[in-house]
């Protein structure tokens, strides 16, 4: 008997390491069927994240009495501990705040250049690209600015003691949280990185062998340097202790960021970028993101097609959305980077009458995106994350935060315990080069010291009649504009509902490379060769972003948590309401 069971135990160890090994296994099956995207609905607050415990820790602020910023600082932090692909205190992003007021504001925490950076710092003798050097490793490394940006918008929005917000992050990195199967299969895919980056044996067991699900990851150096940020504040992450451990990681490992370049890094407020859609009106991220401006002029030109008396998903409708992606993605790539260096025609971009004039371009065949580019330039692993509140009083909030690819730059600051991102390819490594999403650039993003990359995130929030309608945002690198397009889209003009939206497979173009992406099942055998005979080359490829959306009508919020992933949405006393 004994015997019997050592084989069923063995047996149960093989199965539980082939499932976390293999890549193959998919979700896709079953990601399109609606019955099991979860919606939950309140008129005391709704929280919707890519992690359950960052919800639930969101939600536990709500209830206390903070408001959704309160809670929003919350859940960032503890997505660094339990969202390590891209939660961060190691990174950036952006928080679009609506006031129960009707006030907008934009804290930009992007992160920046070091002092040392210069413009062809990743460039051979010859001028060519040194493989991966601005994508793995210490000098792919800019100054992190989450721990500024959080701690920012408390000081304007916040309600609660800062300490009381980040304490259940400190908590949940001391004494650890149960890690599920997609962890797990993600912590095993860092096993051949390990050698050359050892901080990531944190995510494994002190023997080496792969976390399985069900056990718990402890992390006492970030429950430290956590602790030091709840009871500092941003003193307690970029001078002090924390920041003498990395930069000690940086001389380490030939990194560029200094003690200097942590104690001048600061969040700001900017004013968001606003636009009009069919009555609607969308207010997304300013540069240094490319996301609002890029959204708004796709809307802009979609807006003067009747979108909405054709076919869901049919042949017109795909057409028009990617001939307009194209036009708005080239001008991404020509005019935007940091307004704080360059100068950027931002009123041009979002204006109705440049979108007539974009819109005359279009036929019925597909553009040539080379042939543009070649005419207008004479001389983004998707690993971020994003999070959507609503609180009692209507106060809205909008956050995506990122480390650019999975799990950043692959370092582990020692003794810190979290990760650094690897934003520094997001600037135009070398003008025409893509990045690691394929984006090009130009001179307005090269890099210059202190100076923030271009970024692609967008959270948004969409008003009607002067009232909050839609929260939403999504990671996905260069895919996350035209993913909150589609969602604005399917809603607004095709009356989907939020299940409906988020669960509908999704589409991406982005001028270069000229390949018009598709999630599995998202086109019918008949549209692929109507698009094809049209001359579009399609391509298919893994789930496209992880949409975090509320939406909100009368007194009720009602939140969304993308089925492609495992995300929650969770609310203060939850209501029922139908479809």
């Amino acid at each position: 008997m004994k015997a019997v069971h050592i084989r069923i135990d063995w047996l149960i160890g093989i199965i539980l390491l082939v499932f976390i090994c293999d890549p193959a296994m998919s979700r896709a099956d079953d990601i399109y069927e609606n019955e099991g995207v979860q919606k939950v609905c309140s008129e005391k607050g709704v929280v919707v994240s890519a992690s359950r415990y960052a919800t639930k820790a969101g939600i536990r602020i709500l209830e206390r009495g903070g408001n959704a910023v309160d809670a929003a600082v919350t859940v960032g932090f503890v997505l660094s501990v339990t969202y390590p692909t891209a939660g961060n205190i190691g990174g950036g992003g952006f928080m679009l705040i609506r006031t129960a007021e009707g006030k907008n504001s934009f804290v930009d925490f992007r992160e920046k250049a070091p002092m040392a950076a210069d413009r062809d710092m990743y460039l051979d003798s010859n001028g060519e690209i040194i493989k991966d050097l601005s994508r793995v490793g210490h000098r792919a490394s800019g100054v992190p600015g989450t721990v500024a940006g959080l701690y920012l918008a408390h000081k304007i929005h916040g309600s609660l003691p800062w300490k009381e917000l980040v304490d259940p992050a400190v908590i949940l990195a001391q004494e650890g949280f149960t890690i599920d199967m997609e962890m797990a299969k993600s912590f095993y895919g860092l096993r051949k990185l390990r050698e050359n980056f050892p901080g990531l044996k944190k995510f494994a067991r002190d023997d080496g062998k792969p976390l399985r699900p069900g056990y718990r990851l402890f992390q006492p150096d970030l429950a430290s340097t956590l602790r030091r940020i709840a009871n500092n504040g941003p003193n307690g992450f970029y001078t002090g202790k924390t920041a003498e451990l990395i930069s000690e990681e940086m001389k380490r490992g030939g990194g560029l960021i200094t003690k200097e370049d942590l104690n001048r890094y600061q969040a700001l407020i900017r004013n968001p970028i606003e636009g009009d859609y069919r009555g609607y009106h969308i207010i997304s991220a300013p540069p240094p993101s490319s996301g609002g401006t890029t959204l708004i002029e796709i809307m802009n030109m979609l807006e003067g097609y009747p979108l909405g008396s054709n076919e869901f998903m049919s042949v017109n409708v795909v057409q028009t959305v990617i001939e307009c992606e194209r036009r708005a993605y080239l001008d991404r790539s020509t005019y935007l980077g940091d307004p704080d260096f360059v100068d950027i025609p931002l009123s041009r971009l979002t204006s109705k009458k440049y979108a007539e004039k974009l819109r005359s371009g279009i036929t019925t065949k597909a553009s040539s995106s080379k042939k543009m580019y070649k005419n207008r330039v004479r001389s983004e692993k998707e690993e971020t994350t994003h999070y959507s509140i609503i609180d009692s009083e209507g106060n809205s909030v909008s956050t995506t935060t990122t480390l650019n690819g999975s799990y950043g730059s692959k370092v582990v600051v020692k003794g810190a315990g979290f990760l650094l991102n690897n934003e520094m390819d997001d600037f135009s490594v070398k003008p025409g080069v893509p990045n690691m999403y394929g984006l090009l650039g130009g001179s307005a993003n090269a890099i210059e010291p202190g100076k923030r990359m271009l970024s692609s995130m967008a959270p948004t929030i969409v008003t009607h009649d002067d009232k909050v309608y839609l929260i939403l945002g999504t990671p996905g690198g260069a895919t996350i504009i035209t993913s909150v397009v589609q969602i604005i889209l399917d809603i607004i003009d095709f009356g989907l509902s939020p299940v409906e939206a988020v669960s509908t497979p999704r589409y991406h173009h982005q001028c270069l490379p000229d390949i018009v992406y598709h999630e599995f099942d998202a086109f019918t055998q008949r549209l692929k060769s109507e698009l094809e005979e049209k001359g579009y080359n399609l391509k298919e490829r893994s789930f496209i972003g992880d949409v975090q959306l509320i939406m909100v009508k009368g007194s009720f919020a009602c939140g969304v948590s993308d089925p492609r992933m495992e995300g929650l949405a969770s609310a203060v006393k939850e209501i029922s309401i139908k479809q």
